[in-house]
């Protein structure tokens, strides 16, 4: 069955960004709890914000699972990026995302890696950016999966944001030349909308590698105020037998209680 989930950003540099609910990991939940959520989506500044025992008795109050939880603040706080040209700086990224992967890990859930896979270029070259990064998701992956039982996720972005895997497909390859066991894609409607032709067949051609799908419109914002057409999206979900989470990361447009409102509304209609 396919699961509901909300983006709460706890990162105090990410206000006005993409997510729903920001600053108090009580208020999001509270909300999320009250419109019918299955689970919350963190992004943390440190480990230490969500420590177990700090959310767990939040998740129970309100009937939550966390779904996932990001890294992009090894990024917006410290420039750490998997493919830094500098070594230290490489080992210190890593170490970030160990950290939120023992804290997600503790909470039964898997680590995104997004904006801190960096990009090739000033300094690396193309080639030895994807080794670099393909060697820490494995490292970083065989990790989570040994120690917590849940795999890595990673998230191809937009030629924008990053040069290096941009579609569901140049996700799947990369996988595949670094025999990436334990790592999974994140499918996001709203970089897919840049640079996919079709959303719906790039979904089930990148089947079974499919583990996260961020919920966006084609403007960033809920479900619902762009022109994505959800029903191929949602039918092509339910062909690969998808049985994750969709997850609203999304503008919190015009306020965060009315885009997590349109976003629940939505799911409802498309996967319930």
């Amino acid at each position: 069955m396919i699961s509901s989930a909300v983006t709460i950003s706890l990162i105090p540099e990410a206000r006005g960004g993409p997510f729903v609910f920001s600053d108090s990991l009580a208020e999001g939940c509270r909300a999320a709890g009250e419109l019918g959520f299955d689970a919350v989506e963190l992004f943390p500044p440190s480990q230490d914000v969500i420590e177990a025992e700090q959310v767990k008795p939040l998740l129970e109050q309100y009937d939550l699972k966390v779904a996932a939880v990001g890294t992009g603040a090894g990024w917006l706080r410290h420039q750490f990026t998997l493919t830094n040209f500098d070594r230290a700086k490489r080992d210190q990224s890593r170490e970030f995302a160990r950290t939120i992967i023992d804290a997600a890990g503790a909470l039964g859930a898997p680590v995104i890696v997004g904006s801190m896979q960096g990009r090739w270029g000033s300094g690396v070259e193309r080639e030895e950016a994807f080794y670099y990064l393909g060697t820490a998701l494995a490292g970083l992956s065989n990790y989570a999966f040994e120690k917590y039982g849940v795999p890595l996720i990673y998230e191809p972005l937009n030629r924008y944001e990053t040069n290096m895997c941009n579609s569901v497909a140049q996700g799947v390859e990369f996988l595949a030349a670094h025999g990436l066991k334990h790592v999974v894609l994140l499918a996001d409607l709203f970089h897919m909308n840049i640079e996919e032709s079709n959303l719906a067949a790039s979904l089930v051609a990148g089947a079974p590698h499919i583990g996260h799908v961020h919920f966006a419109d084609s403007n960033r914002r809920s479900i619902g105020s762009g022109h994505t057409s959800i029903p191929p999206i949602a039918d092509a979900l339910r062909q690969i037998n998808y049985s994750g989470y969709v997850s609203a990361e999304c503008l919190p447009f015009p306020d965060p209680h009315e885009a997590a409102r349109m976003t629940i509304g939505a799911f409802r209609k498309f996967f319930r």
